[in-house]
């Protein structure tokens, strides 16, 4: 190898050294701004679906997870996540969650969830243990360790503090409930939104959160709804 061509290889080996060294401390994300979003149209976008809140000894919970078309009468050719379940334990918290990396490590973020979801349930309905739509609460939140199902005594929960039905808790805010509206009997796209009480959250060493959303339900019956899209700002 010649003088010329060794110059040139330590060039290129410090160059490269010196972009993993900006990679390190720059984040690939804003400090502020949309850090994530997505409608689902090329598939779930890494979200993965989970259930707890119940108990071994529950019967059939009729858990389903789907990627799949939004319901009729809404737009058949619009995709979604769809969540089902039975809530046989009157407690039935579904959810998703998904990893969320390029932000800047150990660091404050405040966060505002928008979703939009397709619940056919009306808000002032009447069923076992509470309201289709009203006793079913939406939530949303963050946290730095993973979101996973633990099995305890027999009793499956989260291992995050997500509070309990219209209660949120140190990880999750509570952003209104599925009710879709007075009288409602067919599939409508509502939105929700925690805009007026962000939630903060601390990055980990590496620049990752885990995001999640979900439903935590009083009704003691079966629930399916189509999360349409998902969209996180930091302010």
């Amino acid at each position: 190898m010649s003088v010329t061509q060794r110059v040139s290889l330590l060039f290129f080996v410090l160059l490269g050294a010196v972009a993993c060294n900006r990679d390190d401390v720059t984040p690939a994300l804003p400090l502020t701004g949309v850090l994530y979003e997505s409608n689902f149209s090329a598939g779930t976008d890494g979200w993965k679906a989970d259930f707890t809140d119940y108990s071994t000894a529950n019967g059939d919970m009729q858990l389903r997870s789907d990627w799949t078309r939004l319901p009729q009468p809404l737009d058949s050719t619009r995709r979604s996540v769809m969540l089902s379940g039975m809530n046989r334990s009157d407690d039935l918290f579904m959810y998703l969650t998904r990893s969320l990396s390029g932000l800047q490590p150990n660091h404050d973020y405040k966060l505002v969830f928008d979703i939009e979801l397709a619940s056919q349930y009306a808000t002032n309905s009447f069923g076992i243990g509470g309201s289709p739509g009203g006793s079913v609460y939406v939530k949303a939140g963050a946290s730095a360790t993973e979101p996973k199902r633990q099995l305890v005594d027999d009793f499956y929960e989260i291992n995050l503090d997500k509070g309990n039905q219209a209660e949120g808790g140190k990880d999750m805010l509570v952003l209104g409930n599925i009710g879709a509206g007075e009288d409602v009997e067919q599939y409508t796209l509502i939105k929700r939104s925690n805009t007026d009480a962000p939630l903060t959250v601390r990055s980990d060493s590496n620049g990752r959160i885990w995001l999640i959303v979900g439903t935590d339900s009083g009704h003691e019956g079966l629930t399916t709804l189509y999360y349409s899209h998902i969209k996180v700002t930091a302010l």
